[in-house]
């Protein structure tokens, strides 16, 4: 007879779509013979229970046989030997119907019990380990998706021991059970035979034994066939006993070799090294897909390549999906602020990013290893490998998270063991219900019909067109879009604090009470309600970088300034109260007008909003200080003025005494005093004269000074 399919145990622990497809096979193959087995008990039970009309039930048994030809069995329908075998007894019976009085005992023990064995105990006990494999996998999944739920941030060693142990178990029992699933569907193939053909031999010997030699065509005819048929049924049973014995031994091997390969964490790198030079890979992993605006959910796929190609299957389906074509496409590791073993492909254009998780550390740099061999198209040369090995250094530099901006800017900042904290005017919209919202209604926040801008656009303004007149007379070529050519400017170089974030922009309207800390987040209400209603997905990504001068949004390409925000200018700023990846802040322009921008940023909002209250604080205490040094120089020069005055006033007094010495002198008579002691008496003339001198030369001073 032609040879069996049978199911592959080994690919029972990989689970691939494929492997359940083909069992889907096997499972409406067992259906179909179940059902076919049941109506040829059925037939016999007829045979067997009713002997009067046993030559109608005999004639049932022959149409059924010959039917055999029209019956659909996904596996092995187009077997001529068994199809013929089966039409010469369908011929043989119907010519025995009408010869059968009483074979109630020899038919219960050839013909029956076969048959019942089969019905009863082969096919229950299939249904019965379908019925565990189901609860068995489905376990697994459970136990899966537990374990890839597990938090990154809030790292509990027992929820994660626990989620460990609890994957080993359902894998275990998974496999395990697939395993003996698998066998007993493979040895149902042989059973199958036999099944069929020993009830029909029991009954041919029972016939012949009944009848003793039985008319004499009868006998010559159909020993030789019989004889053969019960070899070749003694060959397939033999067979399935050898291949059941094969069977067992492969789970059993498969059970001791793959124990280790049950956890989901990473194996012993010395025994399963990471094989950097592969350029073909497939396995289960997550993908991220976007379910709503700025909200998105993991969904557990089936992932292969297929020339530069990854596919995606799900279980059930026959045939796989594009995902994204891997040609010049860049992948690389990635921190996910909830899983863990994620890693970004992008496509050659940069239009399509696809975010994925792997099981481990290990199958993480495998994938990102095979998809960097394929961008490169090594799957293309002869020797694919020994290229691969070549290339292992750039996906070594991929397969390296890079740190997050805020780490990286938080170890670079000066005093970071004492954090500063926010600013009073930085606050986190919803922390509390606030008092305002009760008293302002929405549209005293912002006005009713307020246009919503959803793309960056560098407003017009004084400033712009002076820097415009300024790069023009120094020979500079001006950006009619607003956009500066110099990748970091002048007021940035000397600040302390250097914060780059990466954003995405989502809108900007003008508001009317800026006071108010409701107004960020009914702004946000507004502009994700507008774009919700007009369709508007698109979303321009930029780098924040937050300074002790301005904030700035650079393009992440071309490194040039889309706008400059000054820090002076910037009133408030608040994260989202639910989704914190959502902040924005309001900013006073010229005229009096206010405008809120809103973002979505990659990093917690919250942060950034620290981030500026921070860049507030040292701007002012920078300014506080300038305005001391000031008032110092100030009072300096007050002094030295002070001291001028002082030393003139003294010389002047100075000069004054002088003069008045001189003229006293000059006044005084030639005549010596009396010896007797006495002094002259001046005449009321000279008296006069001296006073006259004296106010002459206290002018002159006066005039001197």
């Amino acid at each position: 007879m032609p040879g069996i399919e049978k199911l592959p145990i080994e690919e029972t622990l990989e689970d691939s779509p494929q492997t359940r497809s083909l069992l889907g096979v096997f499972e409406e193959d067992t259906a179909a013979i179940s059902n076919y087995c049941t109506q040829l008990y059925q037939a016999m039970h007829r045979i067997y229970d009713a002997q009067n009309e046993l030559s109608a039930a005999t004639h049932l048994t022959s149409r059924l046989l010959k039917e055999y030809d029209k019956q659909r069995f996904p596996l092995g329908g187009d077997d001529e030997v068994m199809s013929s075998t089966l039409q010469q007894f369908a011929k043989v019976i119907d010519e025995l119907s009408s010869c059968h009085a009483v074979l109630s005992t020899q038919l219960a023990d050839a013909m029956m019990f076969p048959i019942t064995q089969f019905k009863e105990r082969d096919l229950k006990e299939i249904l019965t380990l379908k019925e565990v494999f189901q609860i068995s996998s489905d376990d697994h999944d459970t136990a899966i998706n537990r374990y890839s739920r597990l938090s990154k941030r809030r790292d509990n060693d027992k929820l994660r021991a626990e989620a460990v142990e609890d994957v080993y178990t359902s894998r275990k029992k998974q496999h395990q059970t697939m395993m003996h699933y698998f066998c007993s569907l493979n040895t149902l193939q042989y059973k199958k035979k036999t099944a069929l053909l020993e009830p029909l031999l029991g009954y041919m010997q029972a016939q012949i034994s009944f009848f003793k030699l039985g008319s004499e065509n009868l006998t010559q005819q159909w020993e030789e066939f019989l004889g053969t048929i019960g070899t070749s049924v003694q060959n397939v049973r033999r067979e399935m006993e050898e291949e059941v014995t094969q069977m067992q031994q492969t789970i059993q091997d498969m059970e001791t070799s793959c124990d280790p390969l049950y956890a989901p964490c990473d194996p012993d790198p010395a025994h399963s090294p990471v094989c950097r030079s592969l350029t073909r890979k497939q396995g289960y992993l997550y993908i991220r897909n976007k379910t709503g605006l700025v909200s998105s959910s993991w969904e557990r796929q089936y992932f292969f390549t297929q020339g530069g190609n990854l596919m995606q299957q799900g279980r059930g389906e026959v045939a796989g999906g594009l995902v994204t074509d891997l040609d010049n496409s860049s992948v690389m590791a990635v921190d996910s602020d909830d899983r863990r073993f994620c890693f970004q492909v992008t496509s050659f254009d940069g239009k399509k990013v696809v975010t994925l998780q792997a099981e481990s550390r290990k199958d993480c740099e495998e994938w990102i290893s095979t998809i960097n061999n394929i961008s490169k198209r090594i799957y293309l040369s002869e020797n694919a490998e020994e290229i691969a090995a070549r290339v292992n250094q750039s996906a070594l530099e991929a397969v390296t998270p890079s740190p997050s901006f805020q780490q990286r800017h938080e170890s670079m900042r000066p005093g970071s063991k004492g954090r500063v904290g926010r600013a009073g005017s930085i606050s986190s919209v919803g922390s509390e219900p606030s008092p305002a919202l009760s008293v302002l209604s929405l549209d005293a926040l912002v006005a009713p019909e307020t246009p919503i801008q959803f793309d960056i656009i560098s407003p017009v303004s004084e400033e712009n067109s002076g820097q415009s007149k300024a790069a023009a007379q120094s020979g500079r070529r001006s950006n009619p879009f607003g956009e500066s050519g110099d990748s970091t400017s002048e007021d940035g170089e000397d600040s302390i604090l250097h914060q780059l974030f990466i954003v995405r922009f989502l809108g900007s309207m003008e508001v009317k009470n800026t006071e108010s800390p409701d107004i960020i987040s009914e702004t946000m209400r507004q502009i994700l309600a507008a774009r919700a209603i007009h369709n508007i997905f698109r979303m321009t990504e930029s780098h924040l970088l937050v300074t002790c001068d301005c904030l700035k949004l650079i393009d992440p390409q071309t490194q040039v300034t889309r706008l400059r925000f000054p820090l002076s200018t910037v009133i408030q700023s608040a994260s989202h109260q639910d989704n914190k990846r959502l902040f924005g802040f309001v900013l006073q322009q010229a005229g009096g007008r206010a405008v809120c921008y809103i973002f979505e940023s990659n990093n917690d909002g919250e942060k950034i909003c620290d981030s500026i209250g921070l860049a507030k604080q040292i701007a002012f205490h920078s300014e506080m200080d300038r305005k001391a040094s000031e008032k110092r120089k100030e009072q300096d020069k007050a002094k030295e003025k002070q001291q001028e005055e002082l030393s003139k006033q003294k010389q002047i007094e100075k000069d004054l005494e002088e003069q008045s010495r001189l003229i006293a002198a000059s006044s005084r008579p030639a005549n010596p005093p009396a010896s007797d002691g006495q002094f002259l008496v001046l005449s009321n003339s000279q008296s006069e004269e001296s006073d006259a001198g004296g106010e002459e030369g206290k002018k002159r001073g006066e005039s001197e000074a």
